[in-house]
């Protein structure tokens, strides 16, 4: 066994834990959630009606949200290890039924299961690779460990091609996602976990009302706006981009782009902060994904409708770890709080989004008003940021 293995099966390397992560994200995030954009087109064709895949986003985000804020209260590291495995296990049998079953009660089921088991991978994963990580300046890492959001998109996204370019089906890829899915998960289960119980003790937070200033309850709203931002295009890119005059086809190149984009994303957003203040870099992500949120609306060129696929994987991805990021750092001794309540109001949007969509997408009969009304959302999420500006609200 040459060094390299010895590392990344050492459950206490920093590389390990990285890639663990990493990994867990794209079986949690990209099989679980991400993987249904890029089939979408597919499965539209076959067996889903927009309005109905719509509900199923839906269905998804309000297992993600129950997961997330389920996640706020565990606080017993072991713990958290048992429910990151119950949520990986979550995530590959719920794809598997995708594959198997075309009923649409189990089908919506599944959906929230997935939903939580998400979380558990995102959220609760995530807090495991922080505590794990052994090194003083964690955020360079975690900002490595997010990368994984954009690779889980690209690495699904190649998963599904590589079936349909074998004359694959979309049913018979969500059975292949589903065994490459358990089959890295056992990694991510090995290395994210501890070899013998931890006693750690559970720091009881009171709820500190100052903590939600006038800032801090316009922060929340913007990430509100910003949750409504990510799930319009991160349900419906591909269908959106194969709508367009001429573009048919290209809705799954683009979703490729969207994977690409994410994966520096965050890091480089993350450095930008720090260098010119997180609220002026999440100002300057919204107004760039608002314009790529428009493109589709206002033009069919083919070069145009690729840019918003990479300008959507550019801004989504980071504008989570900004959000995150700023609200631990205001919340200082006590993040939980913080972070749950604007995962909470990112998870609202998740839920609506899908919703008013489908009901403009029957009436309309395209997505244009649908890009307008989401433009709009994000854009208002951006004045009230530029409002504490204005007004010298205290924040970063």
């Amino acid at each position: 066994m040459n060094m390299n293995t010895k590392v990344l099966l050492d459950k206490n390397a920093n590389a390990a834990i990285i890639l663990a992560g990493i990994i867990s994200l794209v079986v949690g995030v990209g099989v679980a959630r991400f993987v249904f954009t890029s089939l979408l087109p597919p499965m539209l064709d076959d067996y889903l009606s927009v309005s109905f895949a719509g509900v199923l986003a839906s269905v998804n985000y309000i297992g993600y949200l129950a997961g997330s804020i389920f996640a706020v209260f565990i606080k017993d590291i072991n713990t958290k290890v048992k429910f990151f495995r119950i949520g990986m296990f979550l995530c590959i049998v719920t794809t598997l039924i995708l594959g198997i079953s075309t009923n649409d009660i189990v089908w919506m089921i599944s959906r929230v299961l997935a939903g939580f088991g998400a979380a558990m991978a995102l959220v609760v994963g995530s807090a495991i690779v922080m505590s794990k990580l052994n090194i003083e300046n964690k955020t360079k890492a975690m900002g490595i460990h997010f990368s994984g959001i954009g690779f889980s998109i690209l690495i699904s996204d190649l998963i599904v091609r590589t079936v349909f370019y074998f004359n694959g089906t979309w049913q018979f890829s969500w059975i292949v996602l589903t065994i490459f899915a358990f089959i890295v998960s056992l990694y991510s289960m090995y290395i994210l976990s501890f070899d013998k119980k931890l006693q750690n003790s559970s720091v009881k937070h009171t709820i500190d009302k100052k903590l939600f200033s006038p800032f801090v309850i316009l922060l929340i709203i913007a990430y509100f706006c910003e949750g409504v931002g990510m799930v319009v295009q991160g349900t419906f890119l591909p269908d959106i981009i194969n709508s367009l005059d001429g573009l048919e086809g290209f809705g799954s190149f683009t979703w490729t782009l969207v994977g690409l984009a994410g994966i520096p994303s965050c890091i480089i957003w993350m450095l930008l902060a720090h260098r010119y203040g997180s609220v002026n870099i999440i100002m300057l992500a919204m107004f760039i994904q608002v314009i790529g949120i428009l493109i589709s609306a206002l033009t069919n060129n083919v070069y145009l409708n690729l840019l918003s696929g990479i300008l959507y994987g550019g801004t989504f991805v980071g504008l989570v770890a900004l959000f995150m990021n700023l609200g631990g750092k205001l919340a200082g001794s006590n993040p939980v709080l913080l972070m749950g309540a604007l995962t909470t109001a990112y998870g609202i949007g998740q839920v609506l989004a899908p919703l008013y969509s489908v009901a403009l997408i029957e009436e309309f009969k395209n997505y244009d008003y649908v890009l307008f009304v989401t433009a709009f959302i994000v854009s208002i999420g951006i004045l009230l940021l530029i409002f504490t500006k204005v007004f010298k609200l205290k924040g970063e």
